[in-house]
């Protein structure tokens, strides 16, 4: 009977959407701006402004993963993100009603539709440590480049075609601009620094600037590319450390759930208790609600460790 119900809401929604003319894609975008959109008044301001203005979890998740979009050039698919965690917050509520606990139907609702955004963090991780590897060749070549000629166009002009993307991509703009738009070294380099978001990066551009002026302070360059191979280092030893708790998260999250089929199987009575009593369903969306939660700490912790100045 209840998926009946379920199926029967379903047809609803769908109906209204089609009555309305509303597109799926567009009524998530509407949505999501209106939870990302800061509320507007004096005392919101003077938080922001002072500094003691918490955004909460599920906004800030929500902003990061838009962010980490922008930044890695996906921009365009922030709406088919939305789009899939709203289908994931329907489904994690259906099963919650499906099994009969109300309790448990916010927590997988919520849990299921952060799983999107957490997914994008996860890939923008390993973007940024491909990123930083991609730099640390590039810079490296290039640096050496320079210091032989001592002229950033010609060593850029002899190593371009050794850079992979998205690095070669920043560097044929540099020379673009020098060649065809305005050939000032030091605002096409100043224009360079921002195009990656990396502060190893930032310092080296900001070093360069400088060799414009003092042709000896070029061997500036070469600690400042030294430190990309440090953050290497420093990111495989931190990487080693937390797979092993990582898998041990795991495995305990499978044992959790997995415990719930094999209790019944060794005594049904506990397993009555669990399912279908209110305090079995109270400890389920506690569970639940916990490992959502823990699931969240470890993605925050899994991200690369990053120079900041």
């Amino acid at each position: 009977m209840t998926a009946i119900q379920l199926l029967a809401c379903v047809g609803l929604i769908v109906g209204a959407f089609l009555l309305l003319g509303l597109k799926p894609v567009e009524f998530t975008d509407n949505l999501f701006a209106f939870l990302l959109r800061p509320k507007s008044s004096i005392r919101e301001d003077i938080k922001i402004s002072t500094g003691r203005k918490k955004i909460d979890p599920l906004r800030r998740e929500i902003k990061d993963a838009q962010d980490v979009l922008e930044m890695t050039g996906r921009g365009n698919r922030f709406s088919l993100v939305c789009a899939a965690a709203l289908a994931l917050f329907c489904i994690g509520g259906s099963i919650a009603i499906l099994l009969g606990n109300f309790f448990m139907a916010p927590v997988l609702a919520v849990g299921f539709m952060l799983l999107p955004f957490w997914y994008v963090k996860l890939t923008a991780n390993h973007y940024k440590r491909d990123v930083s590897s991609e730099l640390e060749t590039a810079l490296s070549v290039v640096t050496t480049a320079y210091l032989r000629t001592e002229d950033i166009v010609t060593a850029v002009e002899e190593n371009i075609a050794y850079l992979n993307p998205p690095v070669s991509k920043v560097f044929q703009d540099f020379l673009m601009q020098i060649k065809l738009v305005n050939p000032d070294v030091e605002a096409a380099l100043k224009a360079m620094r921002s195009r990656i978001d990396n502060e190893v990066f930032r310092e080296w551009c900001d070093a360069l600037c400088d060799c414009q002026h003092d042709r000896s302070l070029k061997t500036t360059l070469t600690p400042i590319v030294a430190k990309l191979s440090d953050m290497r280092n420093v990111n495989a030893e931190l990487e080693y450390m937390i797979a092993e708790p990582r898998k041990e998260f795991l495995i305990m999250v499978i044992f959790v759930i997995g415990n719930i089929p094999l209790m019944y199987l060794l005594n049904k009575d506990w397993y009555y208790v669990l399912m279908h009593t209110p305090l079995g369903q109270i400890i389920l969306a506690i569970t639940a609600a916990v490992i959502f939660v823990s699931a969240g700490f470890v993605v925050k912790l899994t991200r690369p460790i990053e120079y900041r100045r």
